[in-house]
């Protein structure tokens, strides 16, 4: 025998969307910041009011205070020059004491600050970011 429990009438419901990903501007990004420390406004409150959470609002503050909101901080696109050039006859190829490498197909050379990283389709993308990052502070 099954116990049924009586269960109260919803006097309001909300639907929350999880649609598409929403791309929000540095300049929109900026301005709801800036909006969620004036007054005495909660965090929940603004971000509420522009359709975001409470978290991503909180991460955007905490990105501002630790200066990385701005442009800097926005992906740029460098140029890109595709060469023939054998990998061992680039600029940057090790010194000839070094054993010759084998030319593997695939192979991204980033020059950046006077020094140059190769990388091959294997890369971790986290770790590649994080050491461009360190070399552009450079």
């Amino acid at each position: 025998m099954t116990d049924h429990t009586p269960m109260s009438k919803i006097s309001r419901l909300e639907v929350v969307s999880t649609g598409a990903q929403r791309r929000w501007t540095l300049e929109e990004k900026q301005r709801i910041v800036a909006e969620s420390y004036d007054g005495p406004r909660l965090v929940s409150v603004t971000a509420r009011r522009n359709g975001l959470s409470a978290s991503q609002l909180f991460t955007w503050r905490r990105l501002a205070r630790e200066g990385r909101l701005n442009e800097d901080t926005v992906p740029a696109l460098v140029p890109v020059e595709i060469t023939s050039t054998p990998v061992s006859a680039s600029p940057c190829a090790p010194p000839p004491s070094s054993p010759p490498q084998r030319t593997k197909a695939g192979i991204i050379e980033i020059e950046l600050g006077g020094c140059c990283v190769r990388v091959d389709r294997d890369v971790d993308a986290e770790a590649l970011q994080r050491v461009l990052e360190l070399l552009r502070r450079r």
